[in-house]
């Protein structure tokens, strides 16, 4: 077993993906505040999907964090729908950093709001990187699990991405 793949790593992981999806949050809700304030209009809708993000992320760490550890092997913790949490994660994040760099080039940017919605970009793309490391580590312990034709094979993951001591 390598290092990326023990509990604690993992663990590491899923604090660093909240410390993160609650600084984009924090920053793109002072960008959308001051854009009702100033301009009396709606947010971008850039600005808003990764308000979304963030929320999504926080909601979906609960699940991936609390179900493997407290329901054993109920439907809700089943190896695929973990994975699917990871995956569609991973995809609106690819989508929401994006979606904002390209909405920030095309505009004069200055001040305070122009730096954060940068830094919201950025760490944006933080967070996609890390949600791709937990991503993949998920798919591999299916494909692992699958090649031994262990628990994991009938969809019974165990904690933390289904790592098994020893394997």
């Amino acid at each position: 077993m390598g290092i990326f793949e023990t509990r604690i790593t993992i663990l590491a992981l899923r604090i660093a993906q909240v410390i993160l999806a609650i600084v984009v949050l924090g920053l793109t809700a002072y960008v959308a505040h001051w854009w009702s304030n100033y301009w009396h209009a709606m947010s971008p809708s850039q600005i808003n999907f990764l308000i979304f993000d963030a929320v999504w992320t926080m909601l979906v760490l609960l699940y991936l964090i609390i179900v493997p550890w407290r329901f054993d092997y109920s439907i809700a913790n089943h190896i695929f729908a973990i994975l699917t949490a990871e995956l569609l994660t991973m995809i609106f994040w690819f989508a929401g950093f994006i979606a904002l760099a390209v909405f920030l080039a095309d505009r004069v940017c200055f001040g305070h709001v122009c730096s954060a919605a940068k830094a919201a970009a950025v760490f944006g793309a933080f967070e996609w990187a890390v949600f791709v490391g937990t991503t993949v580590l998920a798919a591999r312990q299916i494909i692992r699990a699958r090649g031994s034709g262990g628990a994991s094979a009938r969809g019974k993951p165990d904690p933390n991405l289904n790592i098994q001591e020893g394997v």
